[in-house]
């Protein structure tokens, strides 16, 4: 069998276009929603996505500023810019790209962060309603794999799914967001014992690990939907995922490609989660 292709890019040019009336409304109330993006240091990739998240804010219309500052910046800098920008009431949404330099504490600069303006969703806060079922702002990865699920009419109540992965970022809220649509979840990581044994009983595989093509077809249960979130350059330069395209999608029922899956969902959920958030100041 040849697994259906869940086109991320096309599902992002469609949630963009249905946003267009919330924007304007916001406008028609003197709103317009606004991010900042901080980059700290010269990582390639961390510059690629900035710019992108960049772009399509001001395709949009919207405001979108971006703070460069160079590799050597101290923590308490970085800090206190944080805490300047907490103060601008015409702000909704602030994002640090990750990851930062070696020598700055990952969790003291995003709970610094004003959690009402969180929109990466990452504020320990912003967590904690997650976990509790109340969520604020959910973490735009996983925001965007269950908008993909939602788009394919994929009946998660009930379902097996397996998140191979346990950051913070996208194991762990990946999770909690199938675990509450009533399915019954396992989460593992690149070290557990017979992945394989778990990957097989599941309806809903997401990857998340950052290790090229780690999963392959015979790990993968035949009908099952596959979730791609790594995005890895190979010595050849092309980009690949954490799954191997070619025998995984010989056995899916669905899967996501790499690039076109999920990257681009990552992005728009971006948007999403600003505009919510300046949506909550009417």
């Amino acid at each position: 069998m040849s697994a259906a292709i869940i086109d991320g890019k096309a599902l992002a040019s469609q949630i963009k276009a249905d946003l267009q009336e919330r924007i304007a409304h916001l406008k028609s109330k003197g709103i317009v929603p606004a991010l900042t993006v901080i980059l700290v240091g010269d990582d390639p990739a961390s510059a690629v996505y900035v710019n992108s998240k960049h772009n399509t804010f001001v395709q949009l219309g919207l405001k979108s500023e971006v703070i460069r500052m160079p590799a050597d910046t101290s923590q308490e800098t970085l800090l206190n810019k944080i805490r300047e920008l907490n103060q601008d009431k015409n702000l909704h949404g602030i994002l640090v790209q990750l990851p930062l330099p070696k020598h700055i504490d990952t969790n003291t600069v995003i709970d610094t962060i004003d959690p009402n303006k969180d929109v990466d969703g990452f504020h320990v806060s912003n967590a904690g309603a997650l976990m509790t079922g109340n969520p604020r702002f959910i973490p735009c990865t996983p925001y965007g794999v269950m908008k993909m699920l939602e788009s394919q009419h994929i009946t998660i109540r009930g379902a097996e799914a397996v998140v191979v992965g346990a950051s913070n970022i996208v194991g762990k809220p990946m999770a909690l967001l199938l675990q509450k649509e009533g399915a019954t979840v396992t989460i593992c990581n690149s070290k557990t014992k017979d992945l394989a044994a778990h990957t097989r009983r599941a309806d809903i595989l997401v990857v998340a690990t950052g290790r090229p093509e780690m999963v392959t077809g015979d790990m993968i249960k035949p009908g099952a939907v596959v979730i791609d979130v790594g995005i890895n350059r190979g010595a050849d330069g092309k980009l690949k995922g954490d799954v191997e395209f070619a025998s995984a999608s010989q056995v899916a029922g669905a899967i996501t490609p790499v690039p076109g899956g999920v990257g681009p969902m990552t992005i728009v959920m971006l948007l999403v989660n600003t505009i919510e958030s300046a949506e909550r100041l009417l």
